[in-house]
């Protein structure tokens, strides 16, 4: 996988209303699969399709305790997000006006 396909799966992770949700709720600290299904009222596998996404882009890790998942922010991943987008909307070189030329 080159570096831009991996970039495209940390900005896949942040298009869905869902997974926008699910990261606000991990603001609070580590979650169980379990609390995520009650407040986001999806279904299991709903919510496997989401965490996958969120754990490919390496935002989230989940760790398993018996029967459930518990659900964390990632510190490597989520800097790696804050520095990606840092770096891609960050002008560089000429800030002039460009113009076409005919």
């Amino acid at each position: 996988m080159n570096e831009n396909e991996k970039n495209a799966r940390i900005f896949k992770a942040f298009c869905d209303a869902n997974r926008l949700t699910i990261l606000g709720l991990l603001q609070s600290g580590e979650k169980c699969a379990c609390k995520l299904l009650e407040e986001l009222n999806i279904g299991q596998p709903t919510l496997s399709h989401h965490m996958k996404i969120l754990c490919d882009a390496e935002i989230v890790v989940g760790r398993k305790e018996g029967k459930w998942t518990y659900y964390s922010f990632n510190p490597e991943g989520v800097i790696r997000a804050r520095e990606l987008l840092n770096q891609i909307t960050t002008v560089t070189g000429n800030t002039k006006k460009s113009s076409c030329t005919d």
